[in-house]
């Protein structure tokens, strides 16, 4: 049995070097960086430890060597990721503007990752798993949706925990079905990790954030949300107790993966019996590390590069 088990999007991303860089004149870019959010986050999951399964899909290409590597590197489990003959290794290229926003170009739908599926022994092999996590952005095609949706469904049957990071962007809620998927991955999630973004996506009106999970926490079986702050930290809610962690300061290099990393240090430390404070810290921590690197996937650390972090912010776990 695994720790821990994902799907969902692989790809190559390209970065601008220089800020308010476009994408309709010439620049410089660095890359290729091994990414897709749920790819960060088993990586941080794995560096620490966990026993991590992955299914996605990437081409029979370099990129596609460069992705499938490192996630073997990382101790990954990759039964589950496919080789597609036909189309090749999905890529985004982002660019960083001067008031912190980024631009992104994303080629997924028409790739080998938006071609992904999901065999019966696929399935068997990635549900006998203790959590199954699921990332919003992931469910972005009718395709990516049922595979999701019968991952969460074979796990919960099996007796395991589904965690979910909603990353919730209106670009992609607009599209049929995902509003709906979305809300049927959080009926039957345990662990839920909105950011305050999220949390206003779902909130009532009137609502401030303490009320949107109090009703989450009585309309739904999820037992434990911990809300992600990045730089204020994080507060976890359990129903009966809450839990506020402030954040490490850091100097911010590249916010990509931050709060991915966040979520697989969590579940991780989770996994590995860890109490609840300890493992937010641990968390947080991950998440002020990964900004501190360039690079989507090149942020994730070890145990003990955290406690190490920790430690300099006068913390330990």
């Amino acid at each position: 049995m695994f720790d821990i088990a994902t799907s969902g999007e692989l790809l190559a991303e390209f970065m601008a070097e220089a800020r308010g860089q476009r994408f309709d004149a010439s620049g410089r870019f660095s890359g290729p960086f091994p990414s897709g959010a749920p790819a960060i986050f088993a990586s941080q999951a794995a560096r620490m430890g966990a026993r991590v399964a992955y299914a996605g899909r990437v081409g029979c290409d370099g990129f596609g060597d460069l992705v499938v590597e490192r996630l073997r590197g990382d101790g990954i489990d990759v039964t589950a990721v496919q080789r597609d003959p036909e189309r090749p290794t999905g890529t985004a290229f982002v660019s960083y503007q001067e008031d912190g926003s980024r631009h992104f170009i994303f080629n997924l739908a028409h790739s080998a990752s938006g071609q992904q599926t999901l065999s019966e022994g696929e399935l068997e092999h990635l549900s006998a798993c203790r959590y199954f996590h699921v990332m919003g952005s992931s469910l972005a095609s009718k395709g990516a949706i049922e595979i999701l949706l019968r991952l969460v469904e074979r796990v919960k049957e099996r007796g395991g925990r589904i965690s979910f990071d909603p990353n919730v962007r209106l670009e992609l809620v607009a599209s049929p079905g995902v509003r709906e998927a979305l809300l049927a991955v959080l009926a039957r999630c345990d662990l839920f990790l909105p950011s305050d973004a999220d949390l206003e996506w779902l909130a009532e009106p009137g609502e401030d954030a303490d009320a949107t999970v109090a009703r989450l926490l009585s309309e739904y079986p999820m037992s434990l949300v911990v809300l992600k702050r990045a730089a204020a930290g994080c507060r976890a809610y359990t129903g009966e107790e809450v839990i506020e962690m402030p954040g490490l300061s850091v100097e911010e290099v590249d916010p990509t993966g931050a709060g991915d990393c966040f979520g697989g240090a969590l579940v991780a430390a989770l996994v590995a019996g860890r109490p609840l404070p300890e493992a937010l810290r641990l968390a947080n921590a991950a998440g002020a590390h990964a900004v501190t690197v360039l690079g989507p996937m090149e942020g994730c650390s070890d145990l003990t590069t955290l406690e190490r972090r920790l430690a300099a912010a006068g913390e330990t776990t």
